[in-house]
């Protein structure tokens, strides 16, 4: 199944959803104890192994953190060959002063943004959506 690569289709099909929960990046040395089923990603580096999780979850597990997030997924299959996608909407983000994480699923496009700027972005997505 190929994803949309059409960026007006993009843009205006996007619906931007506001996943439940508060979630946030650690870095961790070892990810052999903790539960796959925890993390919704991760991504090795040279350093650690970047995880993003539930914060809840991160603090039973006594990890270290700085950035609290929400988690917003683009509900359009988007193709990872698309173009221009994650630039406007990161853009248009960036001109509302929200900082954003992008990162592609091979069916969605997931945006963390600071927790506290939630409501804002779902409100900038949506009206990014609506003028394509």
């Amino acid at each position: 199944m190929t994803g949309e690569t059409n960026l007006s289709k993009l843009i205006k099909g996007m619906t931007p959803k506001l996943n439940k929960g508060e979630y946030v990046f650690a870095s961790v040395k070892d990810v052999s104890n903790i539960d796959r089923e925890s993390t919704v990603c991760e991504f090795k580096e040279r350093e650690g192994v970047t995880i993003v999780i539930k914060r809840e979850k991160a603090d039973e597990l006594g990890l270290a953190y700085n950035y609290v997030a929400s988690w917003i997924t683009l509900m359009i299959h988007s193709s990872l060959e698309a173009v221009g996608l994650t630039a406007l909407f990161s853009k248009e983000l960036a001109e509302h002063n929200i900082s954003c994480n992008v990162i592609a699923g091979f069916y969605h496009d997931h945006i963390f943004v600071d927790v506290n700027d939630a409501g804002k972005a779902i409100q900038v997505l949506t009206l990014l959506s609506k003028k394509k």
